[in-house]
């Protein structure tokens, strides 16, 4: 008879013991947003979070810095900031000495030649015949990215994708062990992949190419997104200083695109429609990697590249740079809401930021009396090589000028009997008798050159023994290596370095923070959310005030 009750008791209360059980099961389950996505805005200045902020919408920019956390005092650790140093930094942690891209270009004295920063020999590009646009890979980056480590930790059962119109700003965040990084060839006017990743182009992207997105997209022109007296954050729209596009005569809006045809592929990238297409690439990569659809989490790395095209040649104030953040915070918009749609609100993690800022244009500054001016290094280096022949007849002593370092010529120097610390000298002394010069000095001298801490921090951090070159330049504030029309970067003043940190969704607080915190913290801060190794040359700290 008790047997008979328990066996009724145990068919009764099975099912509740059950469910009890996988609910359990279920709770033991580490939490973790189901997506990152990073977004990368290459040449986004810290003040462009709030330059335009009366006039975002409220699910662009406005939602992240709202409903997110905001760490105003976030600054690059080291020069030059530029671009394939800055998206390495953000998803290493780590810095140009450890991480080993030195620059978006170097010298390699040992072959005598320039080397970019991504480029490989032994992969083949898909989606193009052009190898230079091509034949890409992480390689030359040496140390692991976080979302390598998310691959790591998840025995590559996580998905990582990087999507950016440029190969650098896809393939150096996505990291070694990614699935697919897509970047944009110019020459072609498609997305195109390397063998790093994969055999061949995925067919969603073939057909995505075969659609001729430059094409479609060109056929709305350019025209302001509002009435272009309403641009008044902007000066007025033709200006001397600002650069024109190759065929155009004057710099003003609207500009008559449609009638390009493949002329438009080179144009597109300096265009608010080179982040559209960037947007409608990296969507389609999250539908047809399926990300964000199960328990382990993805990865994708985004990174919006025509920001940097625009600002470079027209300038921070220009109503060009305005109008394309107005329509970059449309494309935010439609990407959260897409990730709400098919990710959930509240299952995923987004990080903003930027690369690296940018200097006003000279001509901008001097118009409003404010002391600026542009050094040319090409010319700079013609001009001391001729200098170095009389005096000491010794023929292109300076082999390059990359990052705003000199590569001398050792083996000729010696070879013409004199000590590389005499030419050195001799390059110093003309160099910081020049215009716009600040110093310049020997970087075997750089542990104690007379310069402020943080300074010499950041050009510490940037130096790598095997990449850099013997001489570093430093150009007054609010010069610029260039000519007589748009902007650059690469120096350690607060508009090139000053940059902005925004987190949003899952696992984060909503506020805002003035703690002074680096780009080097991205990452870490990201393995202490996912719960992951912090990838190996990381010198960062976590942003503990924004995570919950």
């Amino acid at each position: 008879m008790l047997r008979l009750i328990y066996g009724l008791l145990f068919i009764l209360f099975f099912p509740f013991i059950t469910t009890s059980q996988k609910k359990a099961e279920k709770q033991e389950n580490l939490p973790r947003p189901k997506l990152v996505i990073g977004i990368v805005v290459d040449q986004m200045r810290w003040d462009f979070l709030y330059r335009y902020y009366d006039r975002y919408s409220k699910g662009g920019f406005k939602r992240l810095l709202n409903e997110g956390f905001n760490a105003e005092q976030t600054y690059i650790p080291y020069a030059p900031t530029v671009t394939a140093a800055g998206h390495t930094c953000v998803y290493t942690g780590s810095v140009p000495a450890i991480h080993g891209v030195a620059g978006n270009n170097w010298y390699n004295l040992k072959d005598r030649r320039v080397v970019y920063c991504s480029e490989d020999t032994l992969v083949k590009p898909l989606g193009t015949d052009h190898k230079s646009n091509g034949n890409m890979s992480p390689s030359n980056m040496k140390v692991t990215s976080i979302c390598d480590e998310l691959k790591l930790a998840t025995n590559f059962r996580s998905k990582v994708v990087g999507v950016c119109i440029k190969d650098r700003g896809a393939i150096f965040p996505a990291g070694h062990t990614a699935d697919a990084a897509f970047w944009f060839d110019s020459s072609t006017g498609r997305w195109i992949s390397s063998t790093h990743y994969m055999e061949t182009l995925p067919g969603w992207l073939v057909k995505y190419n075969d659609d001729k997105p430059v094409e479609r997209l060109f056929q709305q022109n350019w025209t302001t997104l509002y009435p272009k007296e309403t641009y008044t954050q902007s000066t007025s729209d033709e200006k001397i200083y600002e650069g024109k596009y190759k065929g155009y005569y004057s710099t003003s809006l609207p500009y008559i695109l449609d009638t390009l045809g493949k002329k438009g592929n080179s144009l597109m990238a300096a265009t608010p429609w080179g982040n559209t297409m960037t947007a409608e690439v990296a969507k389609l990569a999250l539908e047809n990697y399926a990300m964000g659809k199960d328990e382990v989490t993805d990865f994708l790395a985004l990174s919006f590249s025509s920001p940097d095209y625009v600002g470079h040649q027209f300038g921070p104030n220009s109503i060009e740079a305005e109008d394309t953040y107005l329509r970059l915070d449309k494309e935010l918009e439609s990407l959260l809401l897409y990730a709400d749609k098919t990710v959930g609100a509240g299952n995923y993690t987004v990080f903003l930021t930027a690369d690296h800022g940018v200097a006003h244009v000279p001509g901008f500054l001097i118009e409003n009396q404010i002391p600026s001016g542009q050094w040319n290094s090409t010319r700079a280096v013609i001009d001391l090589n001729e200098k170095i022949l009389t005096q000491f007849g010794i023929k292109d002593a300076i082999l390059s000028e990359q990052n705003y370092q000199l590569y001398l010529d050792t083996d000729a120097i010696t070879e013409a009997g004199f000590d590389q610390s005499t030419i050195e000298k001799f390059i110093i002394h003309e160099l910081n008798d020049a215009d716009g010069i600040h110093t310049s000095f020997s970087l075997k001298d750089l542990g104690i050159v007379a310069l402020p801490a943080h300074v010499k921090e950041m050009l510490v951090n940037g130096y790598n023994p095997t990449l850099s070159g013997h001489i570093q330049v430093i150009l007054e504030s609010a010069w610029i290596d260039g000519w007589l029309t748009g902007t650059t970067h690469g120096m350690w003043y607060n508009y090139d370095s000053h940059i902005p940190m925004v987190w949003y969704g899952w696992g984060i607080k909503q506020g805002t923070g003035y703690k002074k915190r680096s780009m080097a913290d991205f990452a870490p801060t990201l393995a202490a959310l996912l719960k992951i190794q912090v990838p190996s040359g990381s010198i960062g700290q976590v942003v503990e005030e924004a995570l919950k």
